[in-house]
């Protein structure tokens, strides 16, 4: 009788559709290309002092501080945080990280994804694994997402959520805290417009998804003629996490959405620049 045991570590067998040759070909190209991005960290590190600097300049433009913060309330509080898009821009301005989402499978009504980001310089990799049901919440209930478009804005969305996570576990905390408090005073230190105009534009974006001036000062509980710099920060904060879908109208505001497309903030601060110019 042969005691023979299978090996547990042996490589499992492949479908038979799959051709083994593009396999090993992928693999071993893989192999190699990850090689020779941890070369070039190594070999072209990171200065971080520019970085910062970069850094910086970035969050000192009115354009990504107006979208560098979201919103959401937890347990009566609310809680802000940097957005994907300041995340990505870190990333850009640190060097020598790769990130992304994909989609590793897909099966009739949900797709497995994962979201990544690796610091090639010091070799830092941080990955989740999520599912994606194609599945749109509506009034009436679920809406089964058949249309690739669909689909793909809505992995895209949920991807991008866990993407930021992804990238802030792997940059430094105190590099994300001073980018955050640089894009909260060049939106306080914003002199081009000025504070009635920033106000105003502030009602106006917020109009257009169904929360009126009553519901802003509810929500800062005094005139919105006596809002300091730091409530209309953040203010955009609670707008973007809205736009973004990371949060709805009734966590924040006793509102319901009204349909339709819901304008830029960065829009109607411009509009309001130009009046003021005019």
């Amino acid at each position: 009788m042969s005691t023979d045991l299978p090996n547990p570590f042996a490589p499992k067998g492949m479908a038979e559709h799959v051709n083994h040759g593009t396999v090993n070909i992928e693999q071993s190209r893989a192999v190699t290309e990850a090689q020779g991005k941890l070369l070039l960290a190594k070999r072209f590190p990171r200065d971080e002092a520019l970085a910062y600097s970069k850094i910086m300049n970035s969050c000192s433009r009115p354009t990504l501080a107006a979208s560098g913060e979201y919103a959401y309330p937890r347990g009566g509080q609310t809680v802000s945080g940097p957005s994907i898009r300041l995340a990505e821009e870190l990333a850009r301005c640190w060097g020598n990280i790769e990130y992304g989402i994909r989609e590793l499978s897909r099966q009739q009504g949900n797709s497995e994804m994962e979201a990544y980001a690796w610091d090639l310089e010091t070799n830092t990799y941080s990955s989740q694994k999520f599912t994606v049901r194609h599945l749109r919440d509506k009034k009436g209930g679920a809406q089964v997402l058949t249309d690739e478009r669909d689909i793909y804005e809505i992995t895209a969305n949920m991807g991008g959520r866990r993407l930021r996570a992804r990238l802030l576990a792997i940059l430094p905390p105190d590099l994300v805290e001073a980018a955050v408090n640089q894009c909260r005073k060049t939106l306080a230190g914003d002199t081009s417009v000025p504070l009635a105009d920033r106000v105003r534009a502030l009602v106006d974006a917020f109009n257009k998804l169904g929360v009126t001036e009553r519901h802003l000062r509810a929500y800062v509980n005094k005139s919105l003629d006596e809002i300091l710099p730091d409530e209309i920060a953040e203010l955009r904060g609670v707008y973007n996490s809205i736009k973004n879908g990371q949060a709805g109208l009734a966590d924040f505001f006793a509102v319901k959405p009204t349909e339709g497309e819901s304008t830029d903030l960065n829009k109607a601060l411009n509009a309001a620049t130009q009046e003021q110019s005019a």
